[in-house]
């Protein structure tokens, strides 16, 4: 009789119930322990007090203020904020294209082309900062935006390959022979049947490429100099000799800028129109 009660559908469908709020308080509790420091950074930089520390005494924006008033730090974002852009770029039309060859050529080796476009995840990345300082100094590149913009597009190209191919797997292949059976070119058919339909897919993969290098520090370390200093550099260097709120201030805005971003590229896949 007892194991009659605990059979019974309501019993079975409370103890679902139970299991799936457990499961979603677990994983709700580690993403919070996850989240937790960069949301630390957010009350951090509002401190009135010229040190860094939790909880803040007082509020305050003249951390920002500080942040946007000083030639050196606005030079590093400006210099970041170039790179990102023209990584954006680069990275995206390169990414794109490799993304078609692998899903649509008939490449020999094209699960190893494919591992190795997408090696620069996998190597750490302060050893391709010690490789690319060592090939780069040489060159006189270190410091220089052509220097950055080589290496952001290396490091950034492996998420436009992947974001693409994932859209290009998702394309209805007939749709592009369709436009080749009614007198379209290769190059026609791609600019209005397929990009148009993988837009959203590129759009990400632009974001990706943006957020990529605008938010790396490690490469950067190695090959910024005097001249030319991006913002993850800057930010070291603050750490160690000037270890303020305004590194604080500039984490947030850089959290701020990943997040709007980021929304951004939801709400253009939530407005694609569902086949």
């Amino acid at each position: 009789m007892i194991l009659d009660v605990f059979a019974s559908p309501a019993i079975r469908s409370y103890s679902a119930a139970a299991g799936i709020i457990a499961g979603g308080a677990a994983i709700g509790g580690i993403l919070f322990f996850l989240l937790l420091p960069t949301l630390i950074v957010i009350p951090m930089s509002l401190s009135e007090t010229n040190y860094i520390e939790f909880p803040p005494r007082g509020l305050t924006l003249k951390w920002y203020s500080a942040y946007l008033s000083d030639p050196d730090w606005m030079a590093a974002t400006w210099f970041s904020l170039r790179i990102a852009l023209a990584t954006t770029a680069t990275a995206t039309i390169t990414g794109t294209m490799a993304a078609l060859a692998i899903v649509r050529g008939c490449l020999p080796f094209r699960t190893a082309l494919q591992a190795l476009a997408l090696g620069p995840l996998i190597v750490p990345h302060i050893v391709l900062g010690v490789a690319l300082y060592l090939t780069f100094s040489p060159l006189q590149l270190t410091g220089s935006f052509l220097g950055f913009l080589v290496a952001h597009t290396v490091l950034a190209i492996p998420y436009v390959i992947i974001t693409v191919t994932a859209s290009l797997q998702r394309f209805d292949p007939t749709l592009e022979l369709a436009a080749l059976n009614c007198g379209a070119n290769r190059l026609q058919a791609f600019f209005l049947v397929v990009l148009p339909n993988i837009a959203p897919g590129v759009a990400a993969a632009a974001v990706f490429a943006f957020l990529a290098s605008f938010d790396e520090a490690t490469v950067a370390f190695f090959i910024s100099d005097v001249g030319g200093k991006s913002i993850g550099r800057k930010m070291f260097e603050d750490i160690d000799f000037n270890l303020t709120p305004v590194i604080a201030a500039v984490s947030t805005v850089l959290v701020a800028t990943s997040l709007l971003l980021m929304g951004s590229v939801h709400l253009v896949n939530a407005r694609k129109p569902r086949p």
